[in-house]
């Protein structure tokens, strides 16, 4: 399987301290939030690459444990995002078979929100919580 990133100079990219990133897609409107996993799994698709190297370098720098089946999950939900295109899509593993040769490493996972959806959720979230003050009769 060949892997490689979406081709776009909108992309901009984040590490955050615990090794995960968050992309914004300037272009489309979206941000993406990529744990550690999924961040390696990014981050070894620099260049045009192959699955059994992205396995490789996911393995130096997260974990030695990571399986070509962990990379493969990673760069299928890359995929779905479209962060990343690949060709000779093999079958692969089963979940199960992933879950089940893992011990200790995070499931890769990629979620992605609208710019719009991110504002009305920063809004929410975030300003001073304003609570009424007790009336004395």
């Amino acid at each position: 399987m060949q892997v490689e990133r979406t081709s776009s100079n909108d992309l901009l990219v984040d590490k955050l301290p615990d090794g995960s990133k968050v992309i914004v897609d300037r272009e489309n409107e979206m941000v993406f939030s990529l744990n550690a996993t999924a961040g390696a799994a990014w981050d070894a698709c620099n260049g045009p690459t192959t699955l059994s190297k992205v396995a490789e370098d996911m393995q130096r720098s997260l974990d030695p444990r990571v399986t070509e089946e962990l990379a493969l999950e990673a760069i299928l939900q890359l995929q779905e995002k479209k962060l990343v295109t690949t060709s000779g899509l093999s079958s692969g593993g089963t979940r199960r078979a992933i879950l089940a040769a893992l011990s200790g490493i995070a499931l890769p996972l990629v979620v992605s929100l609208t710019m719009a959806e991110q504002a009305r959720a920063t809004a929410t979230t975030s300003g001073p919580a304003t609570t009424a003050a007790p009336t004395t009769a």
